[in-house]
């Protein structure tokens, strides 16, 4: 008789982001996928309204009334959760995520209405000139997968706006949520049993694992993100990811900096 499967979780939620227009626009590159343990992932449609697509306000209060449930659930989000260490020290920054969520929300307010990111690159509200990073910065992580840094704007495959879009998101989750939601690896290394968490995905590792199956690119990387988390879940290796192999001194820094899960 084989083993029966026990799982961390109980539901798997991929979301591949925008950063475009405003916090309130109806944005068709912001998709949403859910499994559970006993089901594939499908897309979630937003709530009816005169929207077609979600809106980055929308999904994060639908996931502040989710989280909150009986279901143990972990949510990976493909943009950056944090900044490099640099950013840190050139801002004289204490290297404490909670704080600089608050410091990034004073400077670039882009969870305001009618706002859109590049108002604020460009001067014409906000403080981004207070708090400006550069485009050779990038955190271990990104080092270790040759990502793009969070500050590279402009250029194809970029999560610089949707970092900046969706770091003010992040600091209301974590307001609304308290300790409901385990945030990785900022609250820790370990998410504990009957937990919820959200961690930071980036589905170019696992895209092409994957048939596309008529998907666009946005789906397929929402679809992806959930189908992976469900699957390490299920065969025992997200233990593993949760833990990655790096420098004992580097372990500090990415609790600041964050960590993609799946970079090992």
């Amino acid at each position: 008789m084989s083993e029966l499967i026990k799982h961390s979780f109980n539901r798997y939620i991929g979301i591949d982001y925008s950063g475009a227009e405003t916090p309130d626009s109806s944005l068709k590159g912001l998709r949403v996928y859910e499994a559970s343990c006993d089901s594939l992932p499908v897309e979630v449609a937003p709530p009816p309204s005169t929207r077609k697509y979600w809106t980055r306000r929308g999904l994060a209060g639908w996931l502040a009334e989710r989280l909150p449930e009986d279901v143990p659930t972990i949510v990976g989000i493909d943009h950056g959760f944090s900044f490099p260490l640099r950013y840190f020290e050139v801002h004289h920054l204490k290297p404490d995520w909670p704080g600089f969520l608050d410091d990034f929300q004073v400077h670039w307010p882009t969870d305001a209405e009618h706002t859109y990111v590049d108002f604020i690159r460009h001067g014409s509200c906000g403080k981004a000139e207070a708090r400006s990073g550069n485009a050779r910065w990038r955190r271990i992580t990104e080092e270790r997968v040759r990502a793009k840094s969070v500050f590279h704007f402009d250029v194809p495959g970029s999560v610089a706006k949707s970092t900046h879009a969706g770091l003010p998101w992040l600091r209301y989750l974590r307001n609304q949520l308290g300790e409901r939601v385990l945030f990785w690896p900022f609250d820790g290394w370990e998410i504990p049993a009957g937990k919820s968490a959200m961690v930071e995905v980036y589905p170019s590792l696992w895209s092409k694992s994957y048939p596309r199956e008529g998907r666009t690119s946005d789906q397929h990387d929402a679809y992806v993100a959930a189908t992976w988390l469900r699957q390490v879940d299920a065969d025992g290796s997200l233990g593993d990811f949760l833990k990655p192999s790096i420098l004992p001194g580097e372990y500090h820094v990415a609790r600041v900096e964050g960590w993609i899960l799946g970079v090992m």
